[in-house]
């Protein structure tokens, strides 16, 4: 019964954190069509911001919550006036903008901080179950991510802002018409993808520390995801999330972490043909 409670919680904590590192890539992929090879760079420019900041005696709350989200959400906005402005349907020129402007950081970061692992020690502790230890941090990052995912859904369906914005994604001459600012709209749009991320990175820091390249394990898991949820940007990333955390969290119990990570693959490769259009091509049509 102890195993069982753990191996359930492992389970939703993989589902959490395959949806946490997705959500901010559901946003400027998802929605805004844009390919964003630098996405596991803004997790990772997270990661160093919240760590830095609480080396730098920054309460660690707000480290996580505000300073890592907030500064990565600004230098997407200016990412996105000065580069991805210029780009919008031309997904060539997107995929190797994104990906020179993610070796760049990638670059950037390790010259000017060292390429060493840094991190901070998760706060709460840990809880025992039976003959078993769970880190609390565990849960807590569990409750942030449904937190989250019901902030994001909440802001695109009953704000002013997500209903221009999901307006201007499905037809940006008619919201133009209507007299709505379309470039600041992507603006925005893309500063909170690039917040969401810097939130996600923050998050994981404690778990998973940070490196300069450490957004490369993110980002092929939050493609994957996005991909496989289909063209309803959220409702088909958590539904991915539910499916690829639970069949690689159940795996990596009964062999190894690696090949747990093989049956994501295999999953997404298998339901990628049976449903080309993802999962919200046949289910979660209506949905965000």
């Amino acid at each position: 019964m102890d195993l069982a409670f753990v191996v359930v919680i492992q389970i939703l904590y993989a589902i959490a954190s395959l949806a946490l590192i997705s959500v901010g890539l559901a946003i400027i992929f998802g929605m805004m069509g844009v390919i964003n090879f630098a996405h596991g760079e803004f997790l990772m420019m997270g990661g160093y911001a919240f760590v830095l900041s609480v080396g730098a005696g920054v309460n660690f709350w707000i480290a996580m919550l505000v300073v890592a989200p907030v500064t990565v959400g600004i230098v997407g906005i200016v990412i996105e006036r000065l580069i991805i402005r210029r780009l919008y349907g031309r997904i060539m020129e997107t995929v190797l903008a994104t990906w020179g402007l993610s070796l760049f950081l990638i670059g950037l970061t390790a010259t000017v901080l060292g390429y060493h692992q840094k991190g901070v020690a998760p706060p709460f502790g840990s809880i025992v179950i039976g003959t078993y230890r769970e880190g609390v941090y565990t849960f807590f990052v569990i409750g942030i991510t449904i937190l989250l995912l019901l902030i994001v859904y909440a802001g695109l369906k009953y704000t002013k802002f997500g209903l221009l914005a999901r307006g201007t994604m499905q037809n940006a001459e008619m919201s133009s018409a209507l007299g709505t600012s379309v470039n600041r709209v992507y603006s925005v749009t893309f500063g909170v993808g690039a917040a969401l991320s810097g939130l996600a990175g923050a998050v994981l820091a404690p778990i998973a520390g940070v490196l300069p390249d450490i957004g490369v394990t993110y980002v092929i898991k939050a493609f994957i995801t996005v991909i496989s949820g289909g063209a309803v940007a959220l409702s088909g990333t958590i539904a991915a999330s539910f499916l690829f955390g639970a069949v690689s969290q159940a795996v990596t119990f009964l062999s190894r972490p690696v090949v747990g990570e093989v049956a994501l693959l295999v999953i997404a490769i298998i339901l990628l043909r049976l449903l080309p259009n993802g999962i919200t091509g046949k289910y979660f049509r209506k949905s965000l």
